[in-house]
């Protein structure tokens, strides 16, 4: 059984203080949540005092990035998995699309930046998915395939044990725009299949996939219904205590 993951990534939004007040509001109304697991990525920032602040509760703390770098050394404004560690987070996300589509990231750097962070014991939700042009010329999976495998290249079946998958179509990311459940359950299927092919069944079925794509409270319930559907990688709706905590609610 597949425990649900509903992950909310704050991208470049929020100072300390507002942070620290969103991060205390949802602590308070998910207290009791135990159906599914918590995430928030706050900015690098806020990362420590937002691990400080959450610490004991049933929410977990995720950075946004990390560098590819796995030592100390001279790598000006990079940010090492071991430093994330260091603050108390628990998860990196690794690869989103607006990292991979405005900062020039390639399958081979979310390669490094998942061994980085595995290295130092913290889970790794990589992302992946198409294009608008690559899903209308029908090449989404091929994308998609080449993504999962690139992220994933050299990990042993004990790596993947600490490896969460997030499929974002980027058509879908800040656009209003959804992929329908159907949608959204066929490409899930199809990458726990490309999990199998590499990885065999048995792990296949271990591994969380993620849907991102303007995720709200009123399309998470029907996402949450499919088969390979584990949870949500939540956008601008996790900006909001009220309206995050009813995503993660979704049940």
């Amino acid at each position: 059984m597949r425990k649900p993951i509903i992950a909310g990534n704050w991208k470049m939004y929020k100072l300390l203080g507002e942070s620290i007040e969103t991060a205390l509001a949802l602590k308070s109304l998910v207290a009791n949540t135990n159906h599914c697991e918590i995430i928030i990525a706050p900015v690098f920032t806020a990362l420590k005092t937002v691990c400080d602040r959450l610490e004991g509760s049933n929410i977990k703390v995720a950075a946004q990035n990390c560098s590819t770098e796995q030592k100390h050394g001279a790598h000006t404004g990079e940010v090492s998995a071991e430093m994330i560690k260091d603050v108390g987070a628990s998860h990196i996300i690794i690869g989103h699309s607006e990292r991979r589509q405005f900062y020039g990231e390639t399958n081979e750097s979310v390669n490094l930046k998942t061994k980085a962070c595995l290295l130092f014991d913290l889970t790794a939700i990589v992302c992946i998915g198409e294009m608008l042009a690559e899903r209308e010329a029908g090449n989404a999976e091929n994308v998609v395939k080449s993504q999962l495998i690139g992220a994933l290249e050299g990990l042993t079946v004990t790596d993947m044990k600490r490896i969460i998958i997030a499929y974002e179509p980027v058509w879908a990311i800040g656009t209003g725009k959804t992929a329908t459940p159907e949608q959204a359950q066929e490409m899930h299927a199809f990458i726990r299949q490309t999990l199998s092919e590499m990885n065999g069944k048995e792990v296949s079925e271990t591994i969380r996939i993620l849907y991102g794509g303007s995720v709200k409270p009123d399309n998470i319930e029907s996402l949450m219904k499919q088969t390979d559907i584990d949870g949500a990688l939540v956008g601008g709706a996790s900006l909001e205590a009220e309206s995050f905590s009813k995503i993660v609610n979704y049940k």
